[in-house]
């Protein structure tokens, strides 16, 4: 069994910051993929920023320069620091992963829980 467990939402001010956490557990062989996602009220869910197989890191237009990924493979976890948020950043942040959890197995995709974040005006 994999668990997502995602970290670290809350309300918070235009203008403020918050870091998001998601630790991956549960049997794992490898982590092929890892990012985040939001879904606001009516909306369809979207990436927000990840890490792609290869290591690379991609960025939805809306959050470049303001948002940054990082991650430490040691524990199977992704942090999102998001910084000069808007209130249209409101929105439960949800956290993905593609998942090999044997070494025979293909990767498949996991999700938090998700974790709301809103920002007020």
């Amino acid at each position: 069994q994999v668990q997502l467990v995602e970290s670290g939402g809350g309300l918070v001010q235009a203008g403020g910051s918050l870091r998001l956490s998601c630790a991956a557990s549960g049997s794992i062989f490898s982590i092929n993929a890892m990012g985040w996602y939001r879904q606001a009220p009516g909306k369809q869910r979207e990436l927000v920023a990840g890490f792609t197989r290869d290591g690379s890191t991609n960025y939805a237009d809306s959050v470049k320069g303001r948002f940054t990924i990082s991650r430490d493979s040691t524990k199977n976890t992704v942090y999102l620091q998001m910084n000069s948020l808007k209130p249209e950043d409101t929105a439960v942040y949800y956290c993905n992963a593609d998942i090999r959890r044997f070494s025979h197995s293909y990767p498949a995709p996991y999700w938090g829980q998700g974790t709301q974040v809103t920002v007020s005006s």
